[in-house]
């Protein structure tokens, strides 16, 4: 059947909105037949739709409500990334900006859009809430924030990244054994004198009280591994200092790193939660004239692109940031795949970390830097 002409007659009124029904009576077609020209292109003659197309123009429809689409197909074709902090934030973050890029490789490979749920104060569930997607992966938070009770409360499913949760699927990484490995490699080389830094204004004093109220679990684990490898050489772990401030930025670390190294007794080995941080406490180092790695030696964690590059370069524990992303897409999209998914992580030695100098060993004696790790200076990937 050949469509009929509009007439003036089938125009709307101006006070009303076009809708689909409003282009189909003006077409003299289904409204079928309209919504195939925005959505199945296929079904019509190239002619028929360039009519419809070019009429919808003229009157001013933009094309088929999303959300009513979403709400008849039952599915949306995104995923939902919701982050602990605010996208400005997530996208400054040297480490958080390879997951992302993991995340969105996975989107890809599978044609699914991706939708970012920031934290806005006041609105964290409600975003949750009214997300358009078929699922979520939340990154790294905290046990009890409110929006993972909104997750669970959307019956969607959903992957954990950064988080223990024994009832969900979940993509962590061996935090525990690469911090154990940092320590280690500190004692190895001779240090007694430790500190820690941490962000977020963490309000603990000591390791082992910064471990025992930590709300998060990559925290936890961090300093768990830490522990694992300075107890045993005689570390009292319960007076092990801890300094934070705001955030988990370079200048947290600086901030954190003035307030360690200005104690009376200034420690020798800094262990940081992050490279971020460790950086930031060798910037507060070279404000005090205080030598990396002769006098202090500094070991990060992630592996960001800036640790290498830093001088010296930044001692720390690599981390598949991007596989993070991948994998979590992962358990999210794909059939057959396993509830828990632990990734690797690899201590990379580079030069911000040496053997402690005679006047600072346990009885005076030089301690050598043992074989299996990279001399000062090293420029390890």
């Amino acid at each position: 059947m050949t469509p009929r002409r509009h007439s003036p007659t089938h125009r709307r009124p101006a006070n009303r909105p076009p809708t689909l029904a409003t282009l189909a009576e003006a077409l003299g077609v289904s409204r079928m037949t309209v919504s195939n020209a925005f959505n199945r292109p296929d079904q019509l003659s190239p002619a028929l739709r360039e009519r419809i197309l070019a009429e919808a123009k003229t009157l001013g429809y933009a094309g088929p409500n999303p959300v009513a689409r979403t709400l008849s197909r039952g599915s949306t074709g995104s995923v939902g990334l919701v982050l602990d902090y605010p996208l400005t934030t997530a996208f400054h973050d040297p480490a958080t900006v390879q997951f992302l890029h993991g995340v969105a490789e996975g989107c890809e490979e599978r044609a699914r859009g991706l939708s970012l749920v920031p934290r806005i104060a006041g609105r964290d569930a409600a975003l949750v809430h009214t997300a358009l997607v078929d699922g979520f992966i939340l990154y790294c938070m905290a046990e009890t924030d409110p929006r993972l009770d909104a997750v669970r409360e959307r019956g969607l499913p959903y992957v954990l990244v950064d988080h223990q949760d024994g009832n969900a699927r979940r993509v962590n990484i061996d935090d525990r054994g690469g911090a154990r490995a940092a320590a280690e490699h500190l004692v190895a080389l001779g240090h007694r004198r430790f500190v820690v830094a941490m962000g977020y204004d963490n309000p603990a004093t000591t390791a082992a009280e910064a471990e025992a109220v930590g709300p998060y679990h990559v925290h936890r684990e961090r300093l768990a591994g830490w522990r694992e490898g300075l107890v045993p050489a005689g570390i009292d772990w319960a007076a092990v200092p801890v300094a934070s401030a705001p955030i988990e930025d370079r200048e947290t670390g600086r901030i954190a790193g003035g307030t360690l190294l200005d104690r009376a007794e200034r420690p020798t080995a800094v262990l940081a939660m992050t490279d971020l941080l460790a950086l930031g406490i060798m910037d507060a180092a070279a404000e005090r004239g205080v030598r990396v790695p002769e006098e202090l030696s500094v070991v990060g964690f992630d592996d960001i692109p800036e640790a290498a590059l830093a001088t010296p370069s930044l001692t720390t524990i690599r981390q598949p940031h991007h596989a993070k992303g991948t994998e979590a897409v992962r358990l999210l999209l794909d059939a057959d795949v396993p509830t828990t998914v632990t990734l690797p992580t690899e201590l990379v030695p580079r030069g911000s970390t040496i053997s402690l100098p005679t006047e600072h060993a346990p009885g005076g004696s030089t301690v050598s830097l043992p074989t299996e790790h990279a001399p000062r200076g090293s420029t390890a990937p």
